[in-house]
């Protein structure tokens, strides 16, 4: 790197309007003009916050889930497709780094839904996208897991940018692949978690994950938690008095960024719906890396090694046929293609 960007970051801790995306979008819109207002260049927000997470796996069994999963597909996004031209327009308005998770449906079938995190660029082009690659305990009801093709670390303006969703964070050759392409800003994703054991604090869990990649990396990380709100607990727990205290339990959501030493950089959110800002400064992932740097002189290959299968996974495969077209990479933001978009705060900037 020539340059080591300066700038500052803003990790999002809110709940979508469950079950609704075009209503969680314009939300996510108008958290992206507030915290481009304070400044900040980088906007994470939670798992996917469009439009929301399937909380019945861990209340229900599956057969009175099969509505709920048809609910949340009707409430799941294509890539791509008109909700993600909105948030293009507002990261275009902007010129924001955009990182958002979304339920994205698959595009060969109705019962694949992919745990996605979508990172868009300052000049509404999608920069890539990640999909999670194992769902995690009871998600394995809902989610379809990713492949290697989406475990890249991006060049970005505000440095190289890597996601992991969740409990990815937890999976060490994972984050050692986005360490060894050079990844100095990790922006990891999760949900308000109350469905744990008694024992088990979420709040805590995600620090020392988050903790942990930015000390060995010596990178910063930014972490960005949904909330559960009412409405939530309203839909999914109804009439059961111990799913809605269980919904409230407190320390299940933690949003915050961290730096190369390992410490917050600021003060970390707990539970409450707000944006935790940073100033980032990536010159200081430098000096850190005399003493222990793991993808270099702290390592050694001739004994360790990895090796990541990038393909894409695809159900069929035609052979003399055009390659399919990559959904991965979409180009900047075109005012004149607007899929029939309602407006959105600044969008006027960029038509």
């Amino acid at each position: 790197m020539e340059t080591f960007p300066r700038f500052t970051a803003a990790a999002v801790q809110a709940a979508p309007v469950y079950l609704d995306a075009d209503k969680t979008i314009q939300k996510a819109v108008a958290l992206i003009h507030e915290a481009a207002g304070n400044g900040a260049s980088l906007v994470a927000f939670p798992e996917v916050f469009v439009a929301g997470f399937p909380y019945w796996v861990w209340t229900m069994n599956p057969v009175q889930g099969g509505e709920w999963f048809e609910r949340l597909y009707r409430a799941s996004i294509d890539i791509p497709g008109r909700h993600l031209d909105t948030l293009r327009a507002a990261a275009a308005a902007t010129q924001t780094t955009v990182v958002i998770g979304v339920n994205e449906r698959g595009r060969h079938s109705l019962g694949v839904i992919y745990n996605t995190v979508v990172t868009i660029g300052p000049d509404g082009a999608v920069i890539g996208l990640h999909r999670k690659l194992v769902p995690t305990w009871a998600e394995k009801l809902v989610y379809t897991g990713g492949d290697g093709s989406s475990l890249k670390v991006h060049e970005t303006p505000v440095g190289p940018l890597g996601t992991l969703i969740c409990g990815e964070n937890t999976n060490t050759l994972a984050r050692f692949a986005l360490l060894a392409q050079g990844e100095l800003v990790h922006v990891s994703s999760y949900i308000s978690s109350p469905v744990v054991p008694a024992d088990y604090d979420m709040a805590d869990a995600i620090a020392i994950r988050t903790t942990a990649h930015a000390f060995e990396g010596k990178l910063f990380s930014i972490v960005s938690c949904s909330t559960i709100s009412e409405e939530i607990i309203d839909m999914v727990a109804g009439d059961d008095q111990r799913v809605r205290e269980m919904f409230r339990r407190e320390r299940s959501a933690l949003s915050g960024i961290f730096g190369p030493d390992g410490r917050p950089v600021t003060e970390p959110l707990i539970d409450a719906e707000g944006i935790v800002y940073a100033e980032i400064d990536l010159s200081r992932c430098i000096a850190p890396k005399q003493m222990h740097d793991i993808i270099g002189h702290y390592n050694r290959f001739d004994i360790f090694s990895l090796q990541v299968n990038a393909k894409a996974h695809e159900p069929v495969r035609f052979h003399n046929a055009e390659t399919p077209e990559d959904h991965s990479a979409i180009g900047p933001w075109n005012p004149a293609d607007i899929h029939g978009l309602e407006p959105v705060p600044g969008m006027e900037k960029v038509l």
